[in-house]
């Protein structure tokens, strides 16, 4: 009996392995793109009113800064999947220290808006802080 190779079969596989490799490819994308989403800096810009004076500061999430009369913590930041309409949001906590009876009571406690800083807008009659940027 003469044995007859199955030429179609291997080429086959090697399409398969080929298949394999372009999709794990892909998902290796995937991934990388999902971690440039959340960051691990927020940036902020914070109005004084009374010196008419404005000043940028870059938080490390999870820590708290201390500017002036004002305890700052950024907790998490996203920037968006599309890069044609980019928006960066991040949540955000800050205290007044000015008050020393309600130390713990945050006056700002939300989500903050880089391209409509109106929805959730910060209200203090000294200072005013944008959402900048997250990396």
């Amino acid at each position: 009996m003469q044995l007859i190779k199955n030429t179609k079969a291997g080429k086959l596989n090697k399409l398969l392995v080929l298949i394999i490799i372009l999709i794990s490819l892909n998902n290796l994308n995937y991934v990388k793109s999902q971690e440039n989403l959340i960051g691990k800096n927020t940036s902020i810009k914070i109005l004084d009113k009374i010196s008419s004076k404005n000043e940028f500061i870059n938080l490390v999430n999870g820590e708290e800064l201390i500017y002036k009369d004002l305890a700052i913590k950024s907790m998490k930041c996203t920037n968006s999947e599309f890069d044609d309409n980019p928006e960066i949001k991040a949540y955000i906590q800050v205290r007044d220290l000015t008050k020393k009876s309600n130390d713990k009571v945050y006056v700002f406690n939300n989500w903050m808006f880089s391209s409509s800083p109106s929805i959730t807008p910060f209200d203090h009659p000294v200072y005013d802080i944008w959402l900048t940027d997250c990396d």
